[in-house]
């Protein structure tokens, strides 16, 4: 009996290791539509320091960054605005500064950057190779920093 016992403590550590580890597993990048991972191999840009925290947590290091939200209003009223409005407000596409989300993925930052790198269905194209991925986190901490929805309901801040 007490042979068993020692047998089984190894074996519930590993377990709860397994688990443990697999909660702080890195964020995976799909592409929305078709739920393939995202290539990010081919790319001629090197990734920033935040680009590669970013691919670790799934969190964007430019949330609260006041230069990055700076320049990623620039980069959103040049880029986005044409369709978004130059408030994200919605125009063509969807208003993006209040709680809904068409893709309610885009709740997350992951999942937002999913959709910016990967584009949508309809006329949201790609913008892989248009935007480096530093810029693509930049214009989204923009994004955040204007929403007016229920604090409560955003995901990314969590």
């Amino acid at each position: 009996m007490i042979r068993r016992t020692f047998y089984a403590i190894p074996i519930a550590l590993s377990a709860l290791q397994f688990s443990v580890h697999g909660m702080a597993q890195a964020p995976r990048f799909y592409h929305q539509i078709e739920g393939t991972p995202l290539n990010f191999g081919g790319l001629k840009e090197t990734e920033t320091a935040a680009v590669k925290a970013f691919k670790e947590t799934g969190k964007n290091p430019y949330n609260k960054d006041a230069a990055a939200i700076k320049k990623g209003e620039s980069l959103f009223a040049t880029a986005c605005s044409g369709c978004h409005g130059h408030k994200a407000e919605g125009k063509l596409g969807p208003g993006l500064a209040d709680d809904y989300w068409t893709y309610p993925k885009n709740n997350t930052d992951a999942g937002l950057f999913s959709s910016v790198y990967g584009g949508l269905a309809g006329s949201m194209g790609p913008q892989r190779g248009r935007l480096t991925q530093d810029e693509i986190l930049q214009l989204m901490a923009w994004m955040r920093s204007i929403y007016v929805g229920d604090p409560a309901k955003a995901a990314w801040t969590k």
